[in-house]
């Protein structure tokens, strides 16, 4: 009889014990149960390795507290190994590669070496033209672009207030510094009075940026129709001398402005314009340059004034012709990339003479003497307003290339829209890559 009153109770307790057991288990399965009541462990997460952290991550869910997700306030996060904060139902891969935390804030900053540069000075009313031509580098450009502008203090808080509004997608192109109109030699209001106002700035680049290895510098009425990485490039292509690139003046002597009415030492034959002008600045600084004033050679910031003081009498194009006094005296020093990356109205309202666009089209366009904003070339004025009115994020082909290619019909009895397509090539061979680049790429099956 006690033996089965034994047995009994055994079986009673075994269960009782099952029952329990199943409760428990299924509560515990409950994932909303598991993740609101489960208390979590002590974190052993700095003697684990990344694999390890990243499981850890996703098997429990720390309380959150004011000193951030998932860390204890009592806890410092200094000496912690901390995965990525992972979403509620997100689960890790298995195959997936460690991520080290300490790694993580590396690959997210961009490398020096994959920013390119651009200055731009901007004074009086160029604030949209300025804007423009920022617009026209990021819509094509590949590479994270840092500007540096420098602009007048009533300018430099409608560049800003302008370029914050732009969509978080554009800004994660680009950086950018506003700095004031400044000389560091020199009397600054004979400076800022140069040529047109505030134009003799690029002449300090060299000094100002001193952080700056390599830079892109153009003018305000300059738009880029591929690329800015391409014109980046030609960085490469200097020699051990070069220094500095920049596109002749003219293409044909003849009708030159230089090899015409020049009252000063120049580079080669017809000049170089400085509209667009690609720099090592490393290099110009630890440079000594050979001039007409002194037998042994002057660096850069020592240079410019003396030479100013000489020959302001005798300049036109005021910081151009400083330039072209420079180099005349420094050739060795230049590299000469072709018309086709600064193409203005004179390669086309005196007839055709850059060959290099009608090859390949413009790469960056010019729009000097004003033609922007007048109906005297009104094929460059239907790009600037193209680029100028596209709405970012829009389809390039509907928004951008058709209201130009259509806009073009009416240009072309006009003296540079009578070839058409020296201004569509390259542009619509630059949207095309685009989009073969965003879109193509991304709907291709996966293997």
């Amino acid at each position: 009889m006690r033996i089965h009153c034994k047995v009994v109770v055994i079986a009673v307790c075994f269960g009782v014990f099952v029952l329990l057991y199943f409760l428990g288990g299924n509560a515990a399965d409950d994932p909303l149960l598991k993740e609101v009541g489960e208390e979590p462990e002590e974190d052993s997460s700095s003697s684990q390795s990344p694999s390890q952290l990243e499981h850890n991550v996703v098997a429990k869910f720390p309380r959150k507290s004011p000193a951030g997700v998932g860390v204890r306030p009592e806890e410092p996060l200094k000496g912690r190994k901390q995965g990525r904060p992972i979403s509620r139902g997100a689960s890790v891969n298995a195959k997936s590669k460690p991520r080290s935390n300490v790694a993580r804030p590396v690959t997210r900053r961009t490398k020096a070496e994959d920013v390119m540069h651009l200055a731009v000075v901007a004074c009086g009313n160029r604030l949209n033209e300025t804007l423009t031509m920022v617009k026209s580098a990021l819509l094509f450009s590949l590479k994270k672009i840092k500007f540096h502008i420098f602009a007048e203090d009533p300018l430099a808080l409608q560049f800003k207030e302008r370029l914050n509004q732009w969509p978080r997608s554009v800004a994660a192109k680009f950086q950018y510094r506003i700095y004031s109109i400044s000389f560091s030699v020199g009397n600054a209001d004979e400076w800022k009075k140069l040529f047109k106002p505030c134009a003799a700035q690029r002449l300090f680049l060299p000094v100002i940026l001193k952080d700056v290895d390599s830079l892109l510098y153009v003018d305000t009425d300059v738009l880029f129709l591929r690329p800015m990485d391409d014109i980046w490039n030609l960085l490469k292509s200097f020699n051990r001398t070069q220094l500095a690139a920049m596109a002749p003046e003219h293409e044909v002597p003849k009708i030159g402005w230089y090899s015409r009415f020049a009252r000063h030492p120049f580079y080669g034959v017809t000049g170089v314009n400085s509209g667009v002008m690609l720099m090592n600045l490393t290099r110009i600084r630890s440079t000594l340059f050979k001039n007409s004033m002194i037998p042994t050679g002057l660096s850069w910031e020592d240079l410019l004034h003396p030479l100013y003081q000489k020959y302001k009498n005798h300049i036109t194009w005021g910081d151009q012709d400083l330039l072209n006094i420079i180099f005349h005296y420094n050739p060795e020093r230049l590299f000469i990339f072709p018309c086709q990356w600064n193409y203005r109205p004179d390669h086309c309202m005196y007839g055709s003479n850059c060959k290099g666009a009608e090859e390949e089209g413009v790469s960056i366009l010019h729009g000097n003497r004003g033609v922007y904003h007048d109906d005297k070339q009104p094929a460059f004025k239907v790009v600037y307003d193209a680029i100028h009115n596209f709405p970012f994020e829009d389809n390039m082909f509907q928004s951008l290339f058709y209201p130009i290619q259509t806009k073009f019909l009416e240009t072309v009895n006009t003296l540079c829209g009578r070839i058409p397509q020296v201004f569509l090539k390259q542009i619509e061979k630059t949207m095309r890559k685009v989009f073969e680049d965003k879109v193509v790429r991304h709907v291709r099956p996966h293997k």
